[in-house]
C-alpha cells in the first residue's frame, strides 16, 4: 500500500524547516523529473506550457535542461507571477531559451499549467486552450497532475490528455478517483530530494497494490471442507445473481456454499440448494437480485436471526431494513453509486445524486463511514473506495470490462468466501475488490466481451 494525501504542501514546508532543503532545490528535482521523462521519448520537439505559478515553474525549469539537447519551445500564455516561476523564467533567458508566441506541433508535449491547488472552474480561454494541446498527436506528459483537474478528482469543466503524469514528492488521490481516470495516464512518482519514508507522513489514505493481493491458498495439508466455511447466499426473485456470487464464493475458497430460498431453483451441481440457513453456516450474502421474493417477516429471520458476517448488496440499499442491518457488526455494504445514494438518503445523512456523488466520491464515503464506523464501506466505481472509520484505501487496479451486468455479483461472492473463511471485514473487503480488479485482466477475451463466468474462471488463475 501507499500513502495518498489530499494536500502535500505540508510535506513541502517539513523539507523547508527539518532538512533544510530549498523551494529551488524541490523545484530542481520535479524539473529534473519532467526532463527525464521528455528524454525517454527521445524526441525531436518538445512543447512545454507553462502556467503563472510553481507548476509553471517546474516546466520552465524542465525547458531550461532541455536547451540544446532539443528543439524546445516554451509557451507562457499567462506570463509568470509567481517568484519562482520568474526566476526559472530568468534562468531559461540566461541560457539562451526563447519563449514561444502560439502552439505549434511536437513529438512530446509537457502541461505545467496548473498544479493539485487550482479549485476554481477553468476559464474559457484556458478550456480553449487545453483543448487544442488536447489534439495534438503527441505523448503528452502532465506536471504533478494534468491540468483541469481540481482537487477532488475532476476535471473541471475539461483537463489535460496525458498519458504520463509526473507527481511530486508523494501520491495524490485526486490523481486516482474515477473523474481523473481518464486524464492521467501511468502516474509516475518523483523523487524531490529525500527518500519517500523521510518526506512522507501516515496518512489515512492509502493506495492498494498489486502486491496487496493476498488470494486464501491453503497451505496446511490436513484440512477438510469444513475448515473454509461455509456461505449462505440468499436468492431473489432474479436468481440468477445469487448463482453467480455463489460460484464466485466457492471458487475463492469457500469451503461450502449453499443458495438459499423457498423456491426449489436449479443451480450448479457444484452448489447446494436450501430452503433455510444451514446450521454450520459462517457467513452470508444478501441482497443481490432480491427483489419482492421474501415478505418481511421471512426477510427479518434470514437477516437478523443470527449475528454471521454479512455481505450486503444491491436491492437492500433501497430498503428500510438497512438502518437495522447497519446496527450490526461485521458487515460489508457494496453499492454501485445509485445505491449508495438511496442509501445516505435512508440513513439521514445527505440527499444528493449520482452525479454529485461522483464529484466527490471520497467525501461522501467519509461521510457515510464517519456515521457509522463499524462498517467497512465498498463504494464500486472505475476506482473501488474501501473505507471503514477513517481510513480509506483506493482500488485503481480493474479494467474497463467490468462495465458489464454480474460483475458486482461476483464481487459479492468473493467477499462473501473471505468472510466464510475467517477473514474480518475489512480484510475481506480488501482481498475481494483486488481479487476482482486483478482477475479482470486474467480473461482472455476482448475487454467488451466479458462475461461475470469468465471473471470467476480468472479468479482461479491468480
Amino acid at each position: 500500500m501507499k500513502n495518498l494525501y489530499k494536500d502535500v504542501s505540508h510535506l513541502d514546508k517539513k523539507c523547508y524547516d527539518l532538512f533544510a532543503l530549498s523551494e529551488d532545490i524541490l523545484m530542481e528535482h520535479a524539473s529534473a523529473a519532467l526532463a527525464h521523462a521528455v528524454r525517454a521519448k527521445n524526441p525531436s520537439k518538445v512543447l512545454i506550457v507553462a502556467g503563472p505559478g510553481n507548476n509553471g515553474g517546474d516546466g520552465i525549469a524542465c525547458a531550461r535542461q532541455l536547451l540544446g539537447e532539443y528543439e524546445v519551445k516554451l509557451l507562457l500564455p499567462y506570463g509568470a507571477k509567481s517568484r519562482m516561476c520568474r526566476l526559472q523564467l530568468d534562468r531559461f533567458y540566461a541560457c539562451g531559451g526563447e519563449v514561444s508566441e502560439s502552439i505549434c506541433e511536437a513529438d512530446v508535449v509537457v502541461d505545467a499549467l496548473f498544479g493539485t491547488g487550482l479549485s476554481r472552474k477553468l476559464k474559457e480561454d484556458v478550456v480553449h486552450l487545453i483543448e487544442r494541446l488536447n489534439q495534438i498527436q503527441a505523448y503528452k506528459i502532465a506536471c504533478d497532475i494534468p491540468s483541469g483537474i481540481d482537487p477532488k478528482g475532476n476535471p473541471n469543466p475539461t483537463a489535460f490528455m496525458a498519458d504520463q503524469t509526473i507527481t511530486m514528492g508523494a501520491l495524490k488521490y485526486s490523481l486516482f478517483i474515477d473523474g481523473a481516470k481518464g486524464y492521467v495516464g501511468a502516474v509516475e512518482l518523483a523523487n524531490l530530494g529525500v527518500s519517500p519514508s523521510l518526506y512522507e507522513e501516515p496518512s489515512d489514505i492509502k493506495l492498494l497494490e498489486p502486491e496487496d493481493l493476498q488470494p486464501p491458498y491453503r497451505h496446511k495439508p490436513n484440512v477438510h471442507k469444513g475448515d473454509f466455511g461455509h456461505l449462505g447466499v440468499l436468492a431473489g426473485e432474479k436468481e440468477g445473481a445469487a448463482v453467480m456470487a455463489a460460484l464466485a464464493a466457492l471458487r475463492y475458497g469457500a469451503g461450502l456454499v449453499s443458495v438459499v430460498s423457498f423456491e426449489k431453483i436449479v443451480v450448479p451441481y457444484e452448489l447446494m440448494h436450501s430452503s433455510s440457513l444451514p446450521p454450520k453456516t459462517t457467513a452470508l450474502a444478501v441482497g443481490m437480485g432480491l427483489g419482492l421474493e421474501y415478505s418481511d417477516e421471512e426477510l427479518d429471520a434470514f437477516l437478523f436471526g443470527h449475528e454471521l458476517p454479512m455481505v450486503v448488496d444491491a436491492d437492500l440499499f433501497y430498503s428500510p431494513k438497512i438502518k437495522k442491518i447497519l446496527q450490526r457488526s461485521n458487515i460489508v455494504l457494496t453499492p454501485h453509486p445509485k445505491e449508495f445514494s438511496s442509501l445516505l438518503s435512508l440513513t439521514n445523512i445527505a440527499q444528493v445524486s449520482v452525479e454529485e456523488i461522483q464529484k466527490d466520491r471520497l467525501g461522501y464515503a467519509s461521510l457515510f463511514c464517519q456515521a457509522f464506523p463499524h462498517a467497512v464501506l465498498v463504494l464500486k466505481g472505475a476506482t473501488p473506495i474501501i473505507a471503514q472509520g477513517s481510513k480509506a484505501l483506493l482500488n485503481p487496479h480493474g479494467s474497463n470490462a467490468l462495465a458489464k451486468g454480474g460483475s458486482g455479483d461476483v464481487l459479492t461472492g468473493l467477499i462473501g468466501a473471505l468472510l466464510a473463511q475467517g477473514y474480518k471485514p475489512l480484510q475481506a473487503a480488501i482481498q475481494g475488490s483486488l481479487a476482482h480488479a486483478i482477475a479482470s485482466h486474467r480473461v482472455d477475451v476482448a475487454n467488451y466481451a466479458l462475461r461475470p463466468t469468465d471473471l470467476i474462471e480468472a479468479v482461479g488463475r491468480l
